[in-house]
């Protein structure tokens, strides 16, 4: 089952795991924490402090928080790897790679320009590249069901919505670390960077209703 995730979907395979690696080591190493995250109060000032914006993505605020982010991943960005590269052969692979990082970069940087002058604002996560994979999924399979928490069924749209809606409200519940604000314009940015690869996408996704 590995070496077939690895074959068919081998970034997302790679994401994945790094990401959990890289989670798990930093909730007990303070240094790689610190190091990781995302302060753009610094980023405004030091230059050295900009590959934070993608670290910053590698490293979660605790268990729940990874777990809600993987759970997500799991059930959207194996699906669209697949999809891109059925559509685009090997091509496909960097499509969803650009997907993912492009947006983990695009998503931060409403936070940085909000937050440059902000000393104490700190914020990590990979919610917004997370979304973006999420919201490129739904232009390809908007009514694919989904078995939420193994016995809830959803089509994706639906738990898009749901997903977008948790993060805006939980983006003003306080400065949790999570940065909830990254949410949309990650999803955005997937739609964004999506369309702009297949623009016949649009027109799939309104026949499927």
């Amino acid at each position: 089952m590995l070496l077939q995730y690895l074959q068919l979907t081998p970034v997302a395979s790679v994401i994945f795991a790094f990401t959990l690696i890289t989670s798990f080591y930093a909730f007990s190493n303070p240094e790689i924490y610190s190091r990781f995250i995302l302060h753009p109060y610094s980023i405004y000032r030091d230059k050295k402090k900009y590959y934070t914006i993608i670290t910053s993505g590698l490293i979660h605020k605790d268990w729940m928080h990874l777990l809600f982010n993987m759970i997500t991943f799991y059930y959207f960005a194996f699906g669209l790897e697949r999809i891109l590269v059925a559509q685009s052969g090997a091509l496909g692979h960097f499509y969803f790679a650009a997907i993912y990082l492009l947006s983990l970069i695009l998503s931060d940087i409403p936070t940085i320009l909000q937050h440059k002058n902000s000393s104490h604002y700190y914020s990590l996560g990979a919610s917004g590249a997370i979304c973006a994979v999420l919201f490129s999924f739904i232009l390809f399979q908007p009514k694919m069901m989904l078995g939420i928490f193994m016995i809830i069924p959803m089509p994706a749209y639906l738990f898009a919505v749901l997903f977008l809606g948790y993060c805006v409200w939980a983006s003003k519940q306080g400065q949790s670390g999570i940065n909830h604000d990254a949410h949309l314009f990650g999803a955005l940015s997937g739609l964004l960077l999506t369309i702009l690869m297949y623009p016949w996408v649009i027109l799939h996704f309104i026949d499927q209703f």
